[in-house]
């Protein structure tokens, strides 16, 4: 239960600190005193937005913190899970909000993200606003009452999980279906492609040894011409010139027989002897040459063929070497590849959604049917509590027909039926009034407080629309739900706060600066029968209303 608030420089709200007891608390005030005010200070503790603008006129920050007493554990399990602090006892909740709109939050002192503070929230107390009366027209909302009511939430948790891995498989499914059908359209072209490539066989660096090639080959005659001159210059064959070998030996000779009377000779003799052999080696070398040029024109135009070939490659593929058209065949040789593994995997995932297609079938049928069996009983249970509140006429019903496809929920359309008249049941958002609506509402919420462990329920003015004796009778149910757990009724009827174990009043005033600020104080006996009286009177309060004050709290 919410044992204590405190609230500080939150828009009207300078500074609040107060006790709470257990049982049904009244909040009660004139219209615009800050009752909602004090709704969006604890709506900031359910993980609602911050921002700038809840910060009071001239104050640095605003805060707001929440005592708690009992907490489940679940709870402490969810801290616990998270890494948070946990304190035997109480737990302190806090949010303190920036100029910059930027926002902190803390459990037990501990700083935690807001989606913790939202989760361990939502396990504490329960915000019922005017909106949430309209949310019940939501189809999501009256289908997630009846599973709560049946038990069903493990089980449709169980739903949705195996709905995603389906919709996801499905979606993996039909992704690779796309890809082998492009695959295969485009079979038939990276098969030739890449037997093209295949069968050119192109190694790298070969254009390169192909062009000089043939340009040998194309030169082939001045280069054997060419050749054929300097041996003959060098070592002529027709025995009438000397040939340089032979010149360079009688040089070789005299040289040494003038060593002796010149020391250098032996020098010289020898760099002539060094320059013989060289020459020896380079008349041996172009002797080679000369005979290995080759002058085919058959082996030219095969060399000429192959270059065009692999020039033809380049321009197709727009590559412009040969470790380029290498790569190329190689990813037409995985495209290839790929195909059978596309269909192995498109195996595999389509088993996959045989086997979890069972399985979602099987839970969306149990969810069905636990849905169908638990229906009477829940509708039965909320028309006798709304043939309760003054409309003896009423029927109630939960009408289940199967949706047009499964979602995430399961396979059912679930819709509230209703009439005040007792014919003609039709979907409760089109015939409900507002007072009808209400009492709907809290019927729903008194039913579900018996199945959801909520330690505290907030009801802001859910008794709008109704008044006189079907106003005490509300009162008495919400009385009845505040025997089981700490209930908040923001009201303005007298019937309904006559109930309360403690009433608080919200109350705005104009301070000595001329700023307005709203405040919230517990009311003794006196002050609570003088409230009631007002709410009963108006502005002006009678003894007619003080005395009918005093009936009711007598009465409660």
């Amino acid at each position: 239960m919410l044992k204590r608030l405190e609230i500080h420089n939150y828009i009207l709200i300078d500074s609040l600190e107060i006790d709470f007891p257990e049982g049904l608390v009244i909040i009660s005030g004139q219209t615009g005193a800050g009752k909602s005010i004090l709704l969006g200070a604890l709506g900031l503790l359910a993980g609602g937005k911050a921002d700038a603008s809840v910060i009071s006129e001239g104050a640095q920050n605003c805060t707001v913190e929440a005592v708690f007493c009992g907490v489940s554990e679940s709870v402490r399990e969810m801290l616990e899970d998270s890494g948070a602090e946990w304190n035997d006892g109480e737990l302190i909740i806090r949010r303190v909000v920036a100029p910059s709109g930027r926002s902190r939050t803390f459990i037990n002192d501990c700083p935690v993200p807001v989606q913790l503070l939202s989760s361990v929230s939502s396990s504490l107390f329960d915000i019922h606003s005017q909106r949430a009366t309209m949310d019940l027209l939501d189809p999501f909302r009256q289908l997630d009452l009846l599973d709560r009511f049946a038990g069903n939430l493990d089980l449709r948790d169980s739903y949705t999980a195996s709905h995603s891995r389906l919709q996801n498989l499905k979606e993996r499914s039909a992704a690779l279906r796309e890809q082998l059908a492009r695959l295969n359209r485009e079979k038939e072209y990276n098969q030739a492609q890449f037997r093209q490539l295949e069968s050119a066989a192109v190694k790298e660096g070969e254009l390169e040894e192909l062009d000089a090639e043939q340009t040998q080959l194309a030169n082939a005659e001045d280069i054997q011409t060419g050749l054929c001159g300097i041996l003959e210059a060098l070592n002529p064959s027709d025995g009438e010139r000397t040939s340089a070998d032979s010149s360079l030996k009688e040089a070789v000779r005299v040289l040494n027989k003038l060593s002796a009377y010149i020391p250098s000779a032996t020098e010289l003799s020898s760099r002539l002897e060094s320059l013989r052999l060289e020459l020896e080696d380079v008349l041996g070398e172009i002797e080679s040459i000369v005979s290995s040029v080759d002058s085919s024109p058959d082996r030219l135009a095969r060399v000429e063929e192959r270059m065009s070939l692999i020039y033809s490659l380049y321009q197709k593929f727009s590559c412009s070497t040969e470790a380029e058209l290498t790569a190329l065949m190689e990813d037409y040789r995985s495209r290839l590849v790929n195909t059978g593994l596309i269909e192995e995997e498109l195996a595999s995932v389509e088993e996959q959604i045989k086997k979890e297609t069972s399985l979602h079938d099987n839970l969306a049928a149990r969810l069905s049917e636990a849905r169908k069996k638990a229906s009477g009983n829940f509708s039965e249970q909320v028309q006798e509590m709304i043939r309760g509140l003054e409309l003896q006429q009423a029927v109630f019903s939960v009408d289940i027909t199967p949706a047009a496809s499964a979602g995430r929920y399961g396979k059912d359309n679930v819709v509230f039926m209703f009439s005040s008249t007792g014919r003609n049941p039709v979907p409760v958002a089109k015939c409900a009034s507002g007072g009808e609506m209400s009492r709907i509402m809290l019927c729903l919420k008194a039913l579900m407080a018996r199945f959801v462990s909520m330690p505290t329920l907030i009801f802001d003015e859910i008794d709008t629309g109704v008044s006189g004796s079907v106003a005490d009778k509300m009162g008495s149910m919400i009385c009845e739900m505040g025997r089981d757990m700490q209930v908040f009724a923001i009201t303005h009827l007298p019937q309904v706060a006559a109930k309360g174990n403690a009433h608080y009043l919200v109350a705005k005033a104009i301070q000595d600066n001329g700023r307005t600020s709203s405040s919230i104080s517990k009311l003794s006996e006196q002050e609570r029968v003088m409230e009631i009286a007002r709410m009963l009177s108006g502005s002006t309060v009678t003894e007619a209303a003080v005395a009918n004050a005093v009936s009711l709290l007598e009465a409660k």
